[in-house]
């Protein structure tokens, strides 16, 4: 049954296995979630919980949303977000969701927000070769000729410099190595995206198999 929980990042670290191999894992604080609104196929065309992470002061919530979370009979939450299930019957609104949901070996995918990292160049940003530095060259990391021969412009999607970053990712294939329920810590081998208390979604990945740990 598919699942997912909504976190924060808070940073890298590593373990050590069995065999003394260092393990560089992401700790992320998944949770306590609590269920807000849950999506039926009848009502809504596909099913789905609504999640809610953190608390939120209500003078800093709008008129609808005092609502939404009134109906819910929940507080007020920092940060709501939608996660796809197979049957949304299996959830109760109000139902807190904590990391103990995952297991060690369970292989997840893990959605955030990249770094910013401004204007950047084409070399930076997509990887282009420079020109010639001799100083006889005057082309050295300039984009080149950017029209078409016969159409007289420029196409869209052309790979241009431009701001980097600070765009939705999704890192696939992540196994979870250690889980923490009474700090509601999970321990992900590898990088997730995004800074150190960046909202991150950790979903159980389809079709994968769970891994030894």
């Amino acid at each position: 049954m598919p699942k997912g929980i909504l976190g924060r990042k808070v940073g890298m670290t590593r373990l050590f296995d069995e065999h003394g191999h260092t393990v560089p894992v992401t700790v992320v604080q998944a949770g306590p979630c609590v269920v807000v609104q849950r999506r039926t196929r009848e009502k809504d065309g596909y099913e789905a919980i609504q999640l809610g992470l953190g608390e939120q002061s209500e003078h800093r919530v709008s008129k609808p949303l005092k609502g939404h979370f009134a109906k819910a009979k929940v507080k007020p939450a920092q940060v709501l977000r939608e996660i796809r299930v197979e049957d949304s019957s299996a959830y109760e609104v109000g139902q807190t969701i904590s990391a103990d949901i995952f297991q060690p070996g369970d292989i997840v995918c893990v959605t955030g927000t990249s770094k910013g990292k401004g204007f950047a160049g084409g070399i930076k940003r997509h990887g282009f070769r420079r020109g010639p530095m001799a100083h006889g060259s005057k082309y050295h990391r300039a984009p080149g000729s950017l029209q078409s021969r016969d159409a007289a412009r420029v196409f869209k999607g052309r790979k241009l410099p431009g701001h980097m970053g600070a765009e939705r990712v999704t890192v696939r294939g992540l196994t979870v190595v250690g889980v923490d329920p009474e700090r509601n810590l999970l321990l992900i081998k590898g990088a997730v995206p995004g800074p150190r208390g960046g909202l991150v979604v950790v979903r159980d990945q389809a079709g994968a198999r769970r891994k030894k740990v």
